[in-house]
């Protein structure tokens, strides 16, 4: 048999578009798998989504689920001078703050040096120890520190090697118009971290260096102590930053003058956690709704309408919210006790008057209610722990998508299978339209040599 180097070619019919048309009627066979798949991975987004909202809703439960919450206070100051931070030690009330001076830093700068013209200029030729003084000693003892300089020392080197020591101050190099000053700031504020001079006899200045006695003499500042009275108690402190001169507050000082500093329940944190709590679980519901909704006209159903998942997510959660949690006498036991009701179409409503009388009046009967004794006593609690088992493996949440994967699995291996079996069908026409195309070049092969014998055959006859 002749060979066939292309469908068509020995047959002088179309193979090649019988075998696409082939092709095309096998491959329509992985569309229902394909539409199949694509359902599976819209029902997984759609879960995700859920899944953020359960997940909001969770994190707005777990703040309500925190007892410091219900104790947490919260500080005023009428003068922006004074700042108050309180912890959960501190106590409420009204204290006066009168600041009379706040606390400073000391500072110390040389007399001007002669005989230098820059930087780089020779100060020290033999070295030695600079002394450093302070105005109070430290805790060895001493009221001084150290510093050792090297021969041949800069002002530059002299700055440095203080610096290098961390004993307490910062220096740097002044240029006040007529030459160099070495100028040191103390890091701490108040009079005994204060740097009060420079003993400078243990090093030999460099030759034509000295300290002008005329044009600037040393400049001494001494640190100072914050000083105030609260509630008319005089107190003293080294920093403007003051902790327990009232019991668990902490003082900011940035300016002298009077100030009423209040200490009190923080119902705002309280409010807001509660407010978030309710519309967590309000954006929640509308996502459901939305994955869930038909649209009569046009026909769109959301893309978990009907799923069985969803509704016992709604089942679970509307059963928390409504069966409350058990409370002594004179505690809340309902959402309804502290002013927020389940309406109809499924949502929470806040009736302000009442949370707000609840909050300012009961935030211990509060804390119990959401909080509870122990991490799932309260109905804060509660939720969380309802909503990390639905979003767990063997949870609704969590078995859908579970299960929804799966699917996806199983489908795409079908559909490989299916691939499989049309390539072999095709493979197997190919074939035969290859023998087909070979058998039909051979017959017409044939037809046309026969053709041309009896031609020439008759030829003969007519001429004898």
């Amino acid at each position: 048999m002749a060979s066939i180097s292309s469908l068509g070619i020995g047959s002088g019919l179309d193979l090649n578009g019988l075998l696409d048309q082939l092709n095309d009627a096998e491959r329509s066979k992985l569309e229902p798998i394909e539409q199949q798949i694509e359902t599976q991975q819209v029902k997984i987004s759609a879960y995700g989504e859920l899944k953020g909202a359960l997940s909001g809703f969770q994190s707005a439960a777990s703040a309500l689920n925190d007892a410091s919450l219900y104790q947490s206070l919260s500080t005023s100051s009428s003068n922006e001078a004074i700042q108050a931070a309180a912890s959960a030690d501190a106590s409420p009330g009204h204290y006066e703050v009168d600041v009379e001076t706040l606390a400073s830093a000391g500072s110390y700068a040389t007399a001007r040096l002669e005989g230098i013209e820059s930087l780089g200029d020779e100060v020290i030729s033999a070295g030695g120890d600079l002394e450093l003084q302070f105005e109070h000693a430290g805790a060895d003892g001493t009221a001084s520190v150290p510093v050792s300089i090297a021969d041949d020392s800069t002002l530059e080197d002299v700055r440095d090697a203080i610096n290098a020591e961390q004993a307490g101050v910062t220096a740097s190099i002044v240029n006040d118009g007529g030459g160099y000053r070495l100028a040191l700031m103390s890091d701490e504020t108040g009079k005994e971290a204060s740097i009060t001079g420079m003993d400078w006899s243990d090093v030999t200045l460099a030759d034509g260096v000295s300290f002008s006695d005329t044009a600037t003499e040393v400049d001494d500042t001494v640190g100072q102590d914050a000083e105030l009275t609260v509630n008319g108690i005089a107190i003293s402190s080294p920093g403007n930053q003051i902790e327990d001169a009232i019991q668990g507050v902490t003082l900011s000082l940035a300016g002298e003058g009077s100030s009423t500093v209040t200490v009190e329940q923080d119902t705002r944190a309280v409010r807001e956690a509660i407010t978030g709590f309710v519309e967590g679980f309000n954006s929640l519901k509308g996502a459901i709704g939305e994955l869930t909704a038909f649209d009569g006209e046009s026909g769109e159903a959301g893309d978990l309408l009907g799923d069985s998942a969803v509704r016992s997510i709604e089942g679970r959660l509307r059963g928390v919210l409504a069966g409350g949690v058990s409370a002594e006498e004179g505690g809340f036991a309902m959402l309804s006790d502290i002013g927020i009701s389940l309406e109809l179409d499924g949502t929470l409503a806040i009736d302000e008057q009442r949370l707000d009388e609840v909050i300012a009046t009961d935030q211990d009967a509060l804390g119990d209610f959401f909080a509870g004794s122990d991490a799932l006593g309260g109905l804060a609690g509660q939720i969380d722990e309802t909503v990390t088992q639905l979003r767990g493996d063997n949870g609704a949440l969590g078995g859908a998508i579970n299960g929804a994967e799966s699917r996806i699995e199983s489908l795409n291996e079908r559909y490989l299978r299916m691939e499989q079996t049309i390539e072999g069908t095709l493979d197997r026409y190919r074939t035969q339209f290859g023998q087909l195309d070979g058998m039909i070049s051979n017959m017409n092969q044939t037809s046309a040599y026969l053709t041309e014998q009896f031609a020439n055959l008759n030829a003969q006859l007519g001429q004898e």
